[in-house]
């Protein structure tokens, strides 16, 4: 029986860019709809089980209320199954269904949120493909599409229509060490540090306390402080090497001034020293008095004077479904077309 995993984070979104920046913000009702669309269509193509996480949040009772009213004319649904564990209403929720959804042995999983919440996924099990949906505030790791392709996509690859080789795509990282693994993490997008350590609010979005960014890729179509890398030496996210960017300070001053849209609605001005090209499994060193790691977006490593800090870049290290090859080679080869008599 063809299984996949959805993790569907309720609070993704929520940080403080929403009201500085004027950000939108998906409602409860909204999320649901988006998972319902996923079902229905991964069901048309063969998905007969899908294990999800559970949430304090409202998802898991508003979509429970849908599901119970059975299938329609229009709408049929697998079974969906929810993971067996209390949700504390943290990260620690995406991590534990990470590790349920790796146990199970689901062919993939379905993940709904921001750069932060597929970080976690990620984080805990990288030998499962992923496939994002971006419902947080800075998406610039799961790509904007409409849910319904992506849960096609998904489809044919857990139902063996279309292979790893044909439907996986292979993924960079940043890896993070404090003093030589006493402290690791990772970054799906940008590592960037920051002598800010304040941290009332977790969102980064402050630029005159920047002093570097390191990207696994850089879009100049992207929102967030990878806009920085992408505005200046676009590399994309199958290119090899990422992209290291040092703002301007008294030891470094500024060869140009960028504007960058480092949140929704927020572009600011922001000095640059230099750039340069981030070779895989190079560390690179951060030479700074301290101050904090942030990870797509997000502070999350505090570091002081004296302390090594090294960022590098790992190719190949986790899959995604590649949506869009998925329903190019499901063109071409004709997997959705049916017999007249079917």
């Amino acid at each position: 029986m063809s299984s996949i995993g959805l993790i569907a984070n309720p609070v993704s979104a929520r940080d403080i860019r929403r009201i500085i920046a004027n950000a939108s913000n998906l409602q409860i009702a909204d999320r649901v709809n988006i998972v319902l669309r996923v079902l229905t269509a991964a069901h048309s193509l063969g998905v007969e089980h899908v294990l999800m996480m559970p949430d304090n949040g409202g998802i898991r009772a508003l979509l429970q209320r849908h599901l119970a009213r059975g299938h329609s004319q229009h709408q049929r649904w697998p079974v969906v199954e929810f993971l067996d564990m209390a949700p504390t209403s943290s990260v620690e929720d995406t991590l534990k269904a990470t590790r349920l959804l790796r146990a199970a042995g689901v062919a993939a999983i379905v993940v709904l949120g921001g750069d932060g919440t597929h970080r976690a996924v990620v984080r805990e099990c990288r030998d499962i493909p992923i496939a994002g949906i971006s419902t947080g505030t800075n998406n610039a790791f799961p790509e904007m599409r409409e849910s319904t392709i992506t849960g096609m996509a998904v489809a044919l690859y857990a139902t063996g229509r279309l292979s790893a080789a044909q439907a996986l795509s292979a993924n960079k990282l940043l890896d993070i060490s404090i003093n030589d693994g006493a402290q690791r993490d990772i970054a799906l997008v940008d590592a960037v540090i920051s002598s800010d350590r304040y941290v009332g609010a977790r969102a980064l979005w402050k630029p005159e306390n920047l002093s570097a960014v390191y990207l696994t890729f850089a879009d100049p179509q992207a929102i967030g402080l990878s806009a920085i890398g992408g505005l200046l030496h676009p590399v994309g996210r199958r290119d090899p090497g990422g992209l290291a960017v040092q703002l301007a300070s008294a030891e470094a001053p500024a060869t140009l001034r960028l504007q960058a849209p480092i949140a929704p609605g927020m572009v600011r001005t922001l000095p640059i020293a230099h750039w340069q090209a981030m070779p895989a499994d190079q560390p690179f060193d951060i030479v700074s008095d301290g101050g904090v790691v942030a990870l797509d977006g997000e502070r999350e490593l505090a570091f002081d004077a004296g302390d090594r800090v090294q960022i590098t870049l790992r190719e190949n290290a986790f899959p995604t479904v590649d949506v869009a090859r998925c329903m190019q080679i499901a063109a071409s080869d004709g997997l959705l077309r049916l017999s007249s008599t079917h």
